[in-house]
Parts: C-alpha cells; sequence; structure tokens
C-alpha cells in the first residue's frame, strides 16, 4: 500500500511528493561530515595558535588546501566511480618533467614544452584506464605498476638527460613568465597575497561538481561506482567512463606539475612520492565511500581544507611539526567514522 502523510484539509498525499525535511536533506550531503569537522578545526586553532584568523594567515591556510585540493577532485570522482589511483602523486612530477626537459632540451618556448606535457600526461591516464578495462585487474594492482614504472621513469631520464637528479632551470627562457602568470602567480585582494592555485582549484570543485550533478556522465559515474554489473547492464558505458576518470586524474596532474614548474622554475625527480596517500584521505575525509559510489566534490574540497588547516594551524601554534601525520591519520579516522554514521541516520530517515 502506497504510505501517506497528513495533510491539514484532512485529506492525503503521496510522500514521495511531501517536501524533504531540512535535517533529512543534510543528511543526505556526503560532506555533511567534512564540514561539521573543518568548522571543529576551525574554532580549535582560533583559539590554540595566534594569527591563525588573520587574513594573511588563512591565504596560507587557503594556499596549502588549493595544492592537495587540486588533485583531490578527480580523484574524488574517481573513487566515486569505485577506483583508485596509486600514481597520482608522481604523474605530477612527471608532468612537470616533461614540460620542463622538453622546453630546455628543444630550447623551444616554455609554452611548447607545456602543450606537450598535457597529451603526455593525459596518455598515461588513459593507459591507466584502459589496462584496467581491458585485464579486469585491480585498480590497486594496475596503477601500483604505473607509481613504479613513473617513479623510476622520472629519475633515469631526468639523470640520463640532464646529468643531475633535477632539472635544469627555465626562468630565463621565453614564455616563461607567461606561464608562471596562469600557473604559479599571486593576486593580491584587499592587501593580501592569494596564489593563483585557489582558482584553479575552485574552478575544478565547480565544473566536477557540475558534471556529477547536472550531466549524464555524473550519472554513469555514480552507476560505475555503485555497481558496475547493473551499470553495464543498463546500456553505462563502463569502459569510456573509467578510461575518462583516470584521465581526469591525469589533467588535475599536469595542472599542479606545472605549478610545481613554474614555482621553482625546476623540478627534482623524486618529488611527489606519497602525495597519492593524501590525495586519497582528502576525498575519503570529504565523503567519498572506499567501496565506490557516493561522495561529491565539495567533499573532497572540504577535505583539502582540512588538510590545509591542520598541516598550518600546527605551524602557527608552534606545535612539533613530527605529530603532523599522526593529526592526519586521526582525522582519517574519525572523519570516516563520523561518514558512516551520517550515512546510517541518512539511511534511517528515508
Amino acid at each position: 500500500m502506497t504510505a501517506t502523510v497528513d495533510r491539514t484539509d484532512g485529506k492525503t498525499a503521496d510522500e514521495r511528493i511531501a517536501p524533504a525535511s531540512v535535517l533529512r536533506t543534510l543528511l543526505a550531503r556526503p560532506e555533511l561530515g567534512s564540514v561539521v569537522g573543518a568548522l571543529a578545526v576551525l574554532a580549535f586553532f582560533a583559539f590554540a595558535a595566534d594569527g591563525f584568523l588573520r587574513a594573511s594567515s588563512l591565504s596560507t591556510v587557503l594556499y596549502a588546501s588549493s595544492t592537495i585540493g587540486i588533485m583531490a577532485v578527480p580523484v574524488a570522482l574517481l573513487m566515486i566511480g569505485g577506483e583508485f589511483d596509486l600514481s597520482a602523486g608522481v604523474l605530477v612530477t612527471s608532468s612537470a618533467l616533461i614540460s620542463s626537459m622538453f622546453s630546455y632540451q628543444m630550447t623551444a618556448n616554455t609554452w611548447v614544452g607545456v602543450g606537450v606535457s598535457l597529451p603526455a600526461t593525459l596518455a598515461i591516464g588513459a593507459f591507466n584506464g584502459f589496462v584496467l578495462t581491458r585485464t579486469k585487474l585491480p585498480s590497486f594492482i594496475v596503477t601500483l605498476g604505473t607509481f613504479l614504472m613513473l617513479t623510476g621513469m622520472n629519475l633515469g631520464l631526468t639523470k640520463l638527460i640532464d646529468g643531475t637528479v633535477s632539472t635544469k632551470t627555465i626562468g630565463d627562457m621565453e614564455g616563461f613568465s607567461s606561464a608562471r602568470a596562469v600557473f604559479a602567480s599571486t593576486i593580491t585582494l584587499g592587501g593580501v597575497d592569494f596564489k593563483v592555485t585557489i582558482l584553479w582549484w575552485l574552478g575544478l570543485v565547480a565544473l566536477a561538481s557540475w558534471i556529477l550533478l547536472r550531466t549524464r556522465t555524473g550519472n554513469w559515474i555514480f552507476a560505475v561506482g555503485g555497481n558496475e554489473d547493473a551499470a553495464r547492464a543498463v546500456g553505462v558505458p563502463v569502459a569510456r567512463t573509467k578510461i575518462g576518470l583516470y584521465m581526469g586524474v591525469a589533467f588535475g596532474a599536469w595542472v599542479s606539475g606545472q605549478h610545481l614548474l613554474f614555482s621553482f622554475d625546476a623540478v627534482q625527480s623524486g618529488e611527489g612520492v606519497g602525495n597519492e596517500l593524501i590525495y586519497i584521505i582528502a576525498a575519503v575525509i570529504g565523503g567519498c565511500l572506499i567501496t565506490g559510489g557516493y561522495g561529491s566534490a565539495v567533499g573532497s574540497a572540504v577535505g583539502a581544507l582540512l588538510f590545509g588547516m591542520t598541516s598550518k594551524g600546527i605551524v602557527f601554534a608552534e606545535w612539533n611539526p613530527d605529530w603532523f601525520k599522526f593529526f592526519l591519520g586521526a582525522m582519517l579516522l574519525l572523519a570516516t567514522l563520523l561518514n558512516a554514521w551520517v550515512r546510517k541516520r541518512a539511511e534511517a530517515t528515508k
């Protein structure tokens, strides 16, 4: 029998067309737990660290958050699609190395290196997705293999071409200043300096949210992550969706890699190892499930913001930074438990 709800005129109506309560709406949001956690961390460091709420301090926090958030957004979409990418951290370095070495060795405009780096980085992402969908191997195995190959390639090719573990400086090459303006410049607003990566981060969050919530592709991502076989049965292009998600991670790696290069005009070949775990942590803290099919781009942004507040809050509070990993692990566990509780509450109110 169809359930009904009471109305003031004494009649009944189908509960499916009844307006949802504010509580039910909030509990249904994947990022609710991370937002609560972010407010708690903000309040904590506002009390524990002098000057944490200053505009200049918040600018530093936002910059630290954006360098993680640019990658956390596409990683979150990939996790919603039910997969991982353990090569995401070193792929950032690979993107920067390709851009730097191609520009320097070809004595070309730095924009040529940037342009070559984009399709090369996207090709690596497509390779991950192609191997995954063709072999049916777990993404953990596929991307771990890519991680090891890229780690060795980054070091081996850099030493072979440049003779050292870092690239040659490209700061005096044509096009460097304009490329830095796009990927690593500073914008001053109200006397406070903000890095351009914050705009890249917010733009990616907006784009990813639109894709997830307003497009057919977003429906495919949730369907593939929720139940791949069922999604395939109703006509969802599973292979194409997963390859596209891996290419999305590669695009984020390209943006982050160009920022890395044009911030310092040279790149260390060993950078990036371990950062893939930070991106995954930010996505999980933001509400993404390890099992896939659930999460949001906004949640990943809040997770990255939590990371930025914690890393810089410890510095502002003048605590021993050796404890940072401890706090990061504690946040991961607490966020996961909170997200699980929120989901149970949301399901109970349906």
